[in-house]
């Protein structure tokens, strides 16, 4: 995230309570209370934030964890575009006699 976008993201935010504040005051609530329910929707918005971003952190798809994956799935590709059919023919072998050992072992 750029700097922009935050500072962005910080004004839409301050202008979002600011214009709540003022709908609460227009519905006919005194100062005290429509800064205590600004300050709940503020406060519940960003319980709500962080629990999206728990939720983002414990399963791993966060753009990093995503970004990290594309770039091993690529590293991989290149690597396996770049044997040669002997060494190709070689691999999938070895793989074969690994799942026909894993197969035939108990559980």
């Amino acid at each position: 995230m750029r700097r922009i976008d935050v500072l962005v993201i910080g004004l839409g935010i301050f202008v979002v309570s600011g214009l709540a504040f003022a709908g609460f005051r227009v519905s006919g609530l005194d100062l005290n209370n429509a800064g205590l329910w600004t300050q709940v929707l503020l406060v519940g918005g960003l319980v709500g934030w962080l629990a999206t971003y728990v939720v983002r952190a414990t399963t791993g798809s966060m753009t990093y964890h995503q970004q990290r994956r594309d770039y091993e799935d690529a590293v991989l590709q290149k690597r396996l575009e770049e044997l040669t059919p002997e060494e190709l023919a070689a691999l999938q072998a070895e793989i074969a006699a690994e799942e026909a050992a894993r197969s035939q072992s108990p559980q």
